[in-house]
């Protein structure tokens, strides 16, 4: 059952993910993968957040964490995304773009578990 919810949970999260990928946005800056990963970061903290506050079965937390979470945010494509800037020697570009991750991402999951903090009690 864990291996269900969790694939269940990464399917959605990459049809998800590859929906929002479709937005028509030209740039060298990779924006979609950056918002993406933004969002999946407030929507992980969200879920800790409520978890912390309420009951949550495990296959409901792997089903959103693993499985959902897993599938819509992508250190992978971040990775290639960075190397490739590198590689275009946009070093400026590219170190705005780890810097606005990894920070971004920190403050996304501080401010989803604020939130189900204050929606959830």
């Amino acid at each position: 059952m864990n291996f269900l919810m969790v694939a269940l949970g990464g399917g959605l999260g990459a049809i998800g993910r590859y929906a929002i990928s479709l937005i028509p946005i030209k740039s060298q800056f990779p924006f979609i993968t950056l918002f993406v990963n933004l969002l999946g970061a407030i929507f992980i903290g969200f879920i800790v957040g409520f978890a912390e506050s309420r009951k949550m079965s495990s296959n409901t937390n792997l089903f959103l964490k693993v499985g959902f979470c897993g599938g819509f945010t992508t250190f992978s494509t971040f990775s290639l995304e960075a190397f490739n800037l590198i590689n275009e020697k946009s070093y400026f570009l590219c170190g705005i773009y780890i810097a606005l991750s990894i920070v971004g991402c920190l403050a996304g999951i501080l401010v989803g578990k604020k939130l189900a903090t204050s929606i959830c009690g």
